[in-house]
């Protein structure tokens, strides 16, 4: 297995693209620290993980919160020892509408998630990272706001997803000299739970009209992708398989994006 001995953080991982990251590394021999805001759904992944006869423990943690962070964390490590891998995923598409109708608390609350709390998942797990001189950091970004900005309303979304890759090659070249990569994986359309949270306001008044080609997703004849598709990804990523890949926004949206 090629993860064997290796210690990862996987945020967002009750559900979607984080469970699927964190049970396929789990089965390639990692020990998994699967963080998030629900119990319910981190001991599902763990128990299907614990099940499979990998090792995997639950951090309970709001990742915009600076303490919570720092404690699971702690905890990871004090449970396996080390940290190898870092799969900063936990976000949120928060509200959508346009600029003037939307309010600085739901600005404030997607901004804070998506890149607050990518930036304390970093400068919580990096120093385990530069302390052993390897490793590999892994943010899911999106093609919105990087690829496409098709996205009627998602100012804030598409913002927060474009300073991720800003930030993921400003630090692949700040982690290098320690052996650190840092990549970001752009999902296009992926059937996962994160639209049901979705909540969006005038829209319409945004939207530009425009008539897509049939499929949208040519490579899988317009159906979206899979979780599992972009934890493939996140799989090489960890591994040595990628060992010179580094400050690389990857897309995985089946060539969604460039139709638009």
């Amino acid at each position: 297995m090629e993860l064997n001995g290796q210690v990862a953080l996987v945020t967002g991982a009750g559900s979607g693209i984080g469970k699927a990251a964190a049970i396929m590394l789990a089965a390639q021999g990692a020990s998994i620290g699967a963080l998030g805001h629900t119990r319910s759904e981190l001991e599902g992944t763990v128990a299907d993980i614990l099940k499979a006869g990998g090792q995997a423990i639950v951090l309970e943690a709001d990742v915009a919160a600076e303490d919570d962070m720092r404690e699971a964390v702690t905890q990871l490590v004090s449970a396996f020892g080390r940290l190898d891998i870092v799969v900063a995923n936990a976000g949120i598409n928060g509200v959508w509408a346009p600029i003037d109708d939307l309010r600085p608390d739901e600005w404030d609350k997607t901004i804070s998630v998506n890149l607050r709390g990518t930036y304390l998942t970093l400068h919580t797990t990096v120093p385990h990272l530069k302390a052993q001189a390897a490793g590999s950091v892994i943010v899911i970004s999106s093609i919105n706001g990087n690829r496409t900005f098709t996205t009627p309303g998602a100012t804030a979304y598409s913002a927060s997803k474009a300073a991720q890759v800003a930030m993921v090659q400003q630090l692949a070249l700040e982690l290098g000299k320690h052996h650190v990569r840092v990549n970001a994986v752009c999902p296009g359309e992926i059937e996962t739970s994160i639209d049901d949270n979705t909540r969006q306001r005038h829209v319409d008044e945004t939207a530009i009209p425009v008539e897509w080609p049939a499929g949208q997703v040519p490579i899988s004849d317009g159906s979206p992708g899979r979780s599992e598709d972009v934890a493939e990804l996140i799989l090489f990523l960890a591994s040595s398989r990628s060992k010179h890949v580094t400050g690389v926004p990857i897309y995985v949206d089946g060539g969604q994006g460039l139709l638009r």
